[in-house]
């Protein structure tokens, strides 16, 4: 559909020697055989919107000290950072690592509501503090006409506000044994905000390894993983180190993560006793299944919405279809465009709202179009973003808990 083998190359445009070395940054061919699937580039199919552009700009902040212009940092803050470009790339260029770094060298300010997100992202105490009235304005009948009023878009919160859902207040418990033979002990990683608006798959995770024999523990003091701190060009050492502390110290067999987004940062520690015991929950899950644990019939559809941290970082999604093909009779699809961002991106569906929509419009085209029950996604992000009335999005580990014998599994469709 595009030509991909030239859009404006010029071989002026090589970056220039320098004594920085930055791994990989001036290895790009300019091949284009990143920009098919990038996200941006489908949505405006500008050379200015595409990889090996960014990594001109990447370039010139990190290697030649170069000044960028406004619109140079405005298409390379539309990145999704969706990391696509990084397992196309024949020189296997690590471009999310050189985005990182390029962002932190800006420095860009925050903007008051952004420092605040922050501050609460840093500490869950006040975070948990606020959710009460978060719950009581979600029933209190207000949001139709808040939103109808023009004030969330004056002061920047009618983003936020549509992806609200109601949270749980309680937290969880710190331990959770087994009912069965115990085999060994693993901790779960629950991040910043998960616990109380991803609960139901965070008690999916726990009743399915309490399933397969596996005590839980959930060590209140982790923090969040750090992602949005670094895409976003800030310290993420803090609670790095926070998390090594507390989760090093655990006695555990497994540290695991359920959120994909949050697993891709947690990868990339550089920490190798922790990376040692770390796991992806549908990975863990896979390699340590009872055999007596038997899953009910389906007769449903499902599709497997791949998230760009599975598919792109992890690169372990088909965990997820061998996981689901535990559940007897059930029919299993992958999506369509599987490559092709969703649009969520972490903040990125509020710091950039209209390009988020245009890729998730896209999307649930694709759903709506595949004649599916439901979708399934194994990044919190990719579900809040995708949900609606119309399509149903849930983590795998919901779908395969409903299917435990001793329940009796929801009306999973669209």
């Amino acid at each position: 559909m595009f030509d991909l083998t030239d859009l404006e190359f010029n071989e002026s445009e090589l970056p220039i020697s320098s004594d920085l070395y930055i791994p990989e940054a001036s290895e790009c061919m300019r091949c284009g055989q990143c920009v098919s699937g990038c996200p941006t580039f489908r949505l405006f199919q500008i050379h200015e919107e595409t990889p090996r552009s960014r990594i001109r700009t990447i370039s010139k902040i990190l290697v030649e000290n170069l000044p960028v212009s406004a619109d140079e940092l405005a298409h390379l803050n539309n990145c999704i950072q969706c990391r696509a470009c990084e397992i196309s790339c024949p020189n296997q260029m690590r471009y999310g690592e050189l985005f990182d770094q390029a962002q932190a060298k800006l420095q860009t300010p925050l903007k008051p509501l952004a420092k605040a997100a922050f501050y609460l992202i840093e500490n869950k105490k006040q975070c948990a503090g606020l959710l009460p009235f978060v719950k009581g304005y979600l029933k209190s009948g207000l949001q139709k006409p808040l939103r109808n009023s023009g004030i969330l878009e004056k002061l920047n919160l009618a983003n936020a506000e549509k992806l609200l859902s109601e949270p749980a207040l309680k937290p969880l418990f710190e331990n959770y044994p087994t009912n069965g033979v115990s085999r060994e002990k693993v901790a779960l990683f629950t991040g910043c905000i998960a616990e109380h608006f991803d609960r139901e798959t965070l008690e999916a995770a726990i009743k399915l390894l309490n399933a397969n024999g596996f005590n839980v523990q959930i060590p209140k003091t982790q923090s969040c993983c750090g992602a949005i701190h670094r895409h976003n060009g800030k310290s993420a050492t803090h609670l790095i180190e926070n998390n090594f502390a507390v989760l090093n110290a655990l006695d555990v067999d497994a540290i695991i993560h359920v959120a994909t987004g949050c697993g891709a940062m947690l990868k990339e520690y550089e920490n190798e006793d922790f990376k040692r015991r770390l796991f992806d929950i549908n990975d863990f899950l896979l390699a340590n299944w009872s055999v007596d644990l038997q899953l009910l019939s389906s007769n449903l559809k499902v599709a497997v919405h791949e998230p760009c941290s599975q598919r792109n970082v992890l690169k372990n999604q088909q965990s997820v279809y061998a996981l689901l093909q535990k559940i007897p009779n059930l029919t299993i699809e992958t999506l369509a465009d599987n490559q092709i961002c969703c649009g969520s991106g972490g903040s990125y569906m509020l710091t950039h709202p209209e390009n988020s929509a245009q890729l998730r419009d896209l999307k649930q085209q694709i759903i709506n179009d595949a004649n599916i029950d439901l979708v399934v996604s194994s990044n919190f992000g990719c579900v809040i973003h995708l949900n609606s009335d119309e399509t149903k999005v849930v983590h795998p580990l919901v779908f395969l808990a409903e299917h435990q014998k001793k329940n009796s599994p929801k009306n999973f469709t669209l």
